[in-house]
């Protein structure tokens, strides 16, 4: 089974121009986003997650306990999200955006070589993906 803490990089997308663009994110904001190659550093202390992604553009990093609501800042705004682990290899985040209620979500999927994140929003007709391999440091 695959350890989900550690350092991974993005290396390619799929479907990421046309999700980001579903859900509203400004043309600049949008290819800035689809360009960017962020590294992501996931660490677990017992039932605590904390997820930093790291790129030229900003730093952001979330810390949350299992299966407990918390607050994550998104660029434009603040969202509800409660996480929760499957398999002891996949992390599903489901949020709500207070200001509309439109639901989203991140579906982590682990593996030795990396992971792969599932973006979904209500707008998005189809998911956009993000590639990660695993560093190792």
């Amino acid at each position: 089974m695959p350890s989900i803490a550690g350092k991974y990089q993005h290396y390619k997308n799929e479907d990421i121009e046309e999700y980001f663009t579903a859900v509203g994110v400004p043309y600049i904001g949008r290819k800035m986003m689809s360009m960017s190659s962020p590294l992501m550093e996931i660490s677990v202390d017992g039932d605590y997650i904390t997820i930093k992604t790291s790129s030229v553009m900003r730093t952001n990093e979330t810390k949350f306990k299992i299966g407990e609501e918390y607050d994550e800042q998104m660029p434009s705004t603040v969202i509800k999200s409660t996480s929760k682990l499957i398999n002891d290899n996949e992390l599903i985040t489901e949020s709500v955006i207070p200001e509309t209620g439109d639901k989203c979500g991140r579906h982590y999927l682990f593996s030795d070589e990396g992971c792969v994140i599932t973006l979904t929003h209500d707008k998005a007709k189809k998911p956009g993906k993000r590639y990660f391999r695993r560093v190792n440091s």
